[in-house]
């Protein structure tokens, strides 16, 4: 019984030591009573700030400047997290502290889950924070996305002509876009992602002429979808390039082609308009001077006089003829007009 009793506690042992992460490390300062926290990425809008929603646990270090997080609570997915040196002075105020606004503050974005075990050591320069040493391979792969965007950066700045920042974009974006997917990681292309699209920098003008016509923010939704489902920054990623993409077909030259052609349209259609109405117009004083042509100069007299709204006894006074003449004429015009009383003259002639 008391050999089953110890077999089933090194099982329960093991199977604990299997899911339980350990995230350790040391400052350079040799100097107990820093300040350390452990943050978890959700929002990955809000890799280069710190909140307070993020923040998971904090430790200080101890006499040699180690800390040390550990535990069995975290994701057992992927997921991005953050290492926050708050490095303030004393008389920082609290807020300083909590967000990291000091001059010295450092921190260190990775990628973990809940049975891995990373390591932060000193640098060769005696830098804290900018090593990893894991047992998750994809942990670094933000030191070595920070690595091509320098270089980047450089190519961006070596030359400032419109025409060297047009090749770069469309060289970066595909050189960071490419690597992020040889990862085999979705978090290290989110993490591309947000650099690539932020407003702030000059890779934003080229971003959204890229996600209007390249499939690959559709297809890094898909493998965000199938490899994290239920993630918060999934639902938000997508959302964003549903977003972007509505935006940058707005300003897409076949959307500009639409936007200049139903104006054009209207104006070619109320030209055809006038066009038609001049046209008719032309073609009724054509049928008018043909019809009045019929008539002859006293016809044409008592025409004139019938538009002036005269009666037969004052178109006769007018025209120095008896009544029963001006009946006879209007007759004759009838017939030659082919009209059938005064008002249908109006209409034609007025």
């Amino acid at each position: 019984m008391r050999n089953t009793v110890l077999i089933i506690f090194t099982l329960c042992t093991c199977f604990t030591g299997l899911s339980q992460y350990n995230f350790k490390g040391q400052i350079a300062e040799k100097k107990s009573g820093k300040t350390i926290y452990l943050s978890i990425i959700e929002d990955y809008r809000k890799f280069g700030r710190i909140s307070m929603e993020q923040i998971l646990k904090k430790t200080v270090t101890d006499s040699l400047g180690n800390f040390n997080f550990m535990g069995d609570n975290l994701n057992n997915d992927n997921r991005i997290y953050r290492i926050h040196l708050d490095d303030c002075t004393d008389t920082s105020t609290h807020v300083e502290h909590f967000f990291g606004q000091c001059e010295h503050s450092r921190s260190i974005l990775f990628i973990a889950n809940n049975n891995d075990s990373v390591t932060f050591p000193t640098s060769f320069a005696n830098q804290a924070l900018c090593e990893i040493t894991s047992t998750n391979s994809k942990s670094t792969a933000f030191l070595d996305i920070d690595v091509l965007k320098e270089q980047m950066a450089f190519d961006f700045n070596e030359f400032r002509s419109e025409a060297n920042k047009k090749l770069n974009s469309k060289k970066w974006f595909k050189t960071l876009q490419e690597f992020g997917k040889d990862l085999n990681e979705p978090l290290a292309e989110l993490y591309i992602f947000d650099f690539l699209s932020d407003k702030r920098n000059r890779t934003y003008t080229y971003y959204l002429k890229d996600i209007g016509s390249n499939s690959y923010y559709d297809e890094l939704g898909e493998r965000l979808a199938s490899n994290y489902p239920n993630a918060s920054f999934t639902d938000l990623y997508l959302s964003d390039i549903a977003i972007d993409q509505q935006l940058a077909n707005r300003n897409s030259p076949r959307a500009n082609f639409w936007k200049w052609l139903l104006p054009t349209l209207l104006i070619l259609s109320i030209l055809l308009n006038i066009y038609l109405i001049l046209r008719q117009r032309k073609k009724s004083l054509h049928i008018q001077n043909e019809s009045l042509a019929k008539l002859t100069e006293q016809e044409n007299n008592i025409v004139n006089q019938i538009l002036k709204n005269k009666t037969n006894k004052e178109i006769a006074a007018a025209m120095f003829i008896s009544v029963s003449t001006v009946k006879t004429h209007i007759n004759n015009i009838y017939k030659k007009l082919e009209v059938t009383s005064r008002d249908e003259i109006k209409q034609r002639y007025t």
